[in-house]
C-alpha cells in the first residue's frame, strides 16, 4: 500500500490543486470543473474538503456538502425531509487509482460526518463503472433505488461524451450494521450467490470481437432476489463500440427501472475476474429505510 496521509483542504494553493486534479483525473474542461471560488466557499461555509496527499502533492480529494433529501419509509409511509450530506465529487489522480486512496477518503469523510451529527451520505455514479459499483457499493455498503436518467444532460470530458449521463442516486447509511460489515469484510463471490439459487436476470453473451453483448430478453423479476450482469469494463465497449455502449445503457436502464418501481435495492456488488471478467448487481426486495439495514 502506497504511503499518503489526509487532512482538511483550506488554503487557495489546495483549491487551485483540486482544480488540476479534475482536469486530470477526468479529462475535464475549464467549463465542467468545480471552480476555486466554489470550492472554497463550500469548504468554509459547512461544507468538508478533504485531500489525501503524497508528500506535497495532492493525489485525490473528496468534496461535499450539507443538503437535505426526502425519504419514504415504507411503501404508506409519509415522505419525511431529513437533513444529509451530499458528496459532489472523489476523484484520484490516474496513477494513484486502484491503491486504496479513494476509499480511505470516503472512510475520512464518514468519520467527519459522522462528527457532524448526520448519518446519511448520498452521491452519484454511472451504474455502468465497474470500478465505482465495486468501491461504492462491495466496500463501503452503499444502496441504491433511485435512478436517475441523463442527470448532468451532455458532458464533454472524456469518460462521458457520446452518452446520456444516466446515474444511481446511491444512499450511504454511515451509522448502520450493513455498511459497518461492508467495510470490513471481504467481497462475496459470484458462487455464493448461485450456491444460494439466487437467479442472473440478464447473463450476457459475448459476440465474434470479444465484447459483452446485451440480452436480447429477461426474465420476469424474481420475488425477492436476483443478480443483474453488466459490462466489466464499460469504456472498452465504449472505445470499441459506442453503438454498443448506449445499447448497454438502454439495457440497464430499463430493467433497473424496473426493479426500483417494484420495490427492490441494489445492496450489493460482485466480480469475477477472469479471461472475460464479469460484473454484476445484487438486488434485493427490501424496505427503503436506514432501519431495513440493521436487522
Amino acid at each position: 500500500m502506497a504511503e499518503f496521509e489526509i487532512r482538511p483542504l483550506h488554503t487557495l494553493a489546495d483549491f487551485r490543486a483540486v482544480e488540476d486534479l479534475q482536469r486530470a483525473a477526468w479529462g475535464s474542461d475549464d467549463l465542467d470543473i468545480v471552480p476555486l471560488h466554489l470550492l472554497l466557499t463550500m469548504a468554509k461555509n459547512g461544507g468538508l474538503a478533504l485531500g489525501a496527499f503524497s508528500g506535497d502533492q495532492l493525489i485525490g480529494f473528496v468534496l461535499g456538502f450539507l443538503g437535505a433529501g426526502e425519504h419514504r419509509y415504507g411503501p404508506e409511509a409519509p415522505v419525511a425531509v431529513k437533513l444529509k450530506h451530499c458528496s459532489h465529487e472523489l476523484g484520484v489522480r490516474p496513477q494513484w487509482q486502484s491503491q486504496g486512496v479513494g476509499f480511505a477518503l470516503k472512510v475520512a469523510q464518514r468519520e467527519a460526518v459522522r462528527n457532524q451529527g448526520l448519518r446519511l451520505i448520498t452521491w452519484t455514479y454511472d451504474p455502468l463503472e465497474s470500478k465505482n459499483a465495486h468501491l461504492n457499493i462491495a466496500k463501503l455498503g452503499v444502496v441504491c433505488n433511485t435512478y436517475i436518467r441523463n442527470y448532468y444532460g451532455e458532458l464533454r470530458d472524456d469518460i462521458n461524451l457520446g452518452l446520456a449521463t444516466d446515474r444511481f442516486q446511491v444512499d450511504w447509511w454511515i451509522a448502520s450494521q450493513h455498511v459497518e460489515a461492508h467495510l470490513t469484510r471481504l467481497p462475496l463471490s459470484l458462487s455464493s450467490y448461485l450456491d444460494e439459487d439466487v437467479t442472473i436476470l440478464n447473463s450476457i453473451v459475448w459476440n465474434d470481437h470479444d465484447l459483452p453483448m446485451c440480452a436480447d430478453s429477461i426474465e420476469p423479476l424474481p420475488p425477492d432476489r436476483f443478480l443483474v450482469e453488466f459490462p466489466a469494463d464499460f469504456q472498452a465497449i465504449k472505445r470499441a463500440d459506442n453503438t454498443l455502449a448506449i445499447a448497454w445503457r438502454l439495457h440497464l436502464r430499463s430493467i433497473c427501472e424496473a426493479a426500483f418501481t417494484n420495490g427492490f435495492t441494489v445492496i450489493d456488488y460482485v466480480h469475477e475476474p477472469s479471461t472475460r471478467a464479469r460484473s454484476f448487481y445484487v438486488l434485493h426486495k427490501i424496505e427503503s429505510s436506514e432501519n431495513s439495514l440493521n436487522a
